[in-house]
């Protein structure tokens, strides 16, 4: 069974809505889904998992949340997450999803194998949005 570690950070509960779905999915496609909000998480719990979903929603100008995602995000290396499954997921207010790009290429950086482009959802997730979380959910648990 894969331990699949699911990290984010959430402000108004639009990107735990998000994270709660991946580990639905992640659960439903016999993983198992270790489900954490940041200030929770450890480097050493993203290197013993078999495949990671980060979520977090874009702050200021299109930026990672700056006082528990970004540090945490930072303190990982290639050690920790590459070669392992990722997806990023998160919801944003404005823009038109730097926040996510940067992110993605900043993951394949350390070697993470992610998961298409990110996950993104304008405010409030819609059911097409939580659908797609599943989904992703499934397959890192695959």
């Amino acid at each position: 069974m894969k331990k699949v570690l699911i990290v984010y950070w959430s402000g108004t509960g639009n990107t735990q809505a998000m994270a709660e779905s991946v580990a639905r999915g992640v659960n439903d496609g016999g993983g198992e889904g270790i489900l954490k909000a940041v200030g929770d998480a450890a480097a050493n719990m993203v290197k013993e998992a078999d495949a990671l979903a980060f979520g977090c929603p874009a702050m200021g100008a299109e930026v990672l949340e700056e006082s528990e995602m970004e540090p945490f995000i930072a303190s990982l290396g290639s050690a920790e997450a590459g070669n392992k499954p990722l997806g990023l997921f998160g919801s944003y207010d404005w823009g038109d999803g730097q926040w996510m790009r940067d992110w993605a290429d900043r993951m394949k950086g350390l070697g993470a194998l992610v998961d298409g482009e990110g996950i993104i959802t304008q405010l409030e997730p819609n059911e097409e949005s939580l659908i797609q979380c599943y989904e992703l959910g499934k397959r890192l648990a695959g």
